[in-house]
């Protein structure tokens, strides 16, 4: 079910959503990866003029994460949070990060002094998510580069039923009348209803569940209605009324999808430094 956008509100780490794929906005780092996506350089984005980063020492497992015209404020986040937030990454695409990149825990707040609303209403996802990068390249001394590896992926596919759930019948009006944009998907815990969702966001979701790369194989194009429920632990006893099923079985036997594994060249984020900031 799998980063920051204007739509995001608070949220638990076991049911973030990384919501796109985009690529980074290079800003002083040492990538060699691909150029930034068009939409970042063809406006000139919003800088955060002030920023505050504080130690979160509350031993809280609970982290959230908000954004409202100008304004980013994060609780009891990590380093790695806002590096997959900021640059679209998955889990398996982030190495070299240092052990207390995963486990030191922060409070971040950071605001555009006198915004311009209707520009900051305007920003694509990927665009606000390269608001966040001067952020890690600046308090935390971040240098980075890009490298390709070959690494375990699943493929989603087609079973041999499926799929097994329809393309949506809900209009562009209608959705817009619903402030629903492009689909709505909503995570609670271990349970995902969605409505006019492309294939893609069931991928970003199934990498963020499964801490792997997952590939779309499937074919499907439109937009669909889909609900699927699952179990957590993969070795749970068999699925019963009180216990859903692992999920992969519960794609097979709820969407008529199937993940099986392989292996993909990847581009990887690789950190080369990074240091804890100083408190402000």
């Amino acid at each position: 079910m799998p980063g920051l956008s204007r739509t995001l509100s608070r949220i638990a780490l076991a049911a973030a959503v990384l919501t796109v794929l985009a690529a980074p906005n290079l800003l002083a780092q040492t990538a060699t990866g691909p150029a930034p996506a068009p939409s970042t350089t063809e406006v000139k984005l919003p800088a955060y003029d002030v920023i505050s980063i504080k130690p979160n020492k509350s031993g809280s497992g609970r982290v959230s994460v908000h954004t409202d015209d100008g304004n980013f404020d994060a609780s009891n986040v990590s380093l790695k949070t806002m590096l997959l937030n900021a640059y679209g990454l998955k889990d398996a695409q982030l190495t070299d990060l240092p052990k207390w990149g995963d486990s030191t825990r922060f409070d971040i707040q950071a605001k555009v002094v006198d915004p311009d609303l209707k520009l900051i209403q305007s920003l694509k996802e990927d665009q606000r998510r390269a608001m966040l990068q001067p952020i890690l390249t600046d308090r935390f001394q971040l240098k980075f580069h890009y490298e390709t590896k070959v690494l375990p992926v699943y493929e989603l596919v087609l079973a041999k039923d499926g799929p097994k759930f329809q393309a949506s019948k809900i209009t562009g009006d209608q959705k817009a009348a619903n402030g629903m944009g492009a689909g709505s998907m909503r995570v609670n815990n271990t349970v995902m209803t969605s409505t006019a969702i492309p294939i893609s966001s069931l991928v970003n979701l199934l990498s963020s569940q499964l801490q792997r790369i997952v590939v779309d194989k499937t074919g499907l194009a439109g937009k669909y209605d889909m609900d699927l429920a699952w179990s957590r632990d993969d070795a749970a006893a068999p699925a019963s009324d009180s216990v859903p099923p692992s999920i992969f079985t519960a794609l097979q036997e709820q969407l008529g999808l199937k993940l099986q594994p392989s292996k993909s060249p990847v581009e990887t984020f690789v950190v080369d430094h990074v240091e804890l900031p100083s408190e402000n």
